[in-house]
């Protein structure tokens, strides 16, 4: 799926790169919005996922310049070159998310959640108009800070939530 990166003018491959790195650091990644015109939801959840899986597989097996080009190796040379580059200057920053990361996963839980739906009365787009959504409020503890997430979902990405939540219960019903 990472070929799907070559919808993106190469300029603008370092930019979504290192947003990419901001967001597994913990920082704002990037916005489908700023590129929705480019994939379709699905193909940004597997472009960002392809991204993030690679990055972190690179940077958690301290791989050499080589074999990060090789991961990357169905793009071409100057998108390749772009992650590369985002990769080796951000390698310590990555490292520490990364464990940062293996620590809170296995101290984070689910205290409780709450949903609503709604009907969007307005929007910035006319044809959005009258769209059902999905405001999905949880309530999380991690390291024994609690706190509340509140998100917002149309159909499309609700289907998609649910379908990552399936395949997640399918690979702990495995592990069991």
């Amino acid at each position: 799926m990472i070929a799907l990166l070559d919808k993106l003018p190469p300029e603008e491959c370092p930019k979504l790169i290192h947003r990419v790195v901001d967001g597994l650091c913990g920082r704002s990644g990037p916005r489908r919005t700023h590129y929705g015109d480019r994939w379709s939801l699905t193909e940004w959840m597997e472009l960002m996922k392809s991204l993030s899986s690679i990055i972190l597989f690179a940077v958690g097996r301290g791989c050499s310049d080589q074999e990060v080009q090789q991961l990357f190796s169905d793009l071409d040379k100057v998108r390749a070159e772009a992650i590369l580059q985002c990769v080796r200057s951000r390698f310590d920053e990555i490292r520490h998310a990364l464990v940062d990361r293996t620590n809170t996963i296995s101290s984070t839980q689910l205290q409780d959640f709450n949903w609503q739906l709604k009907l969007a009365l307005c929007s910035d787009k006319l044809s959005a108009l009258n769209t059902p959504l999905l405001n999905l409020s949880l309530d999380l503890k991690e390291n024994g800070i609690q706190r509340l997430v509140n998100i917002e979902m149309n159909k499309e990405e609700l289907q998609t939530l649910i379908s990552a939540l399936e395949a997640a219960n399918k690979v702990v019903l495995q592990l069991k």
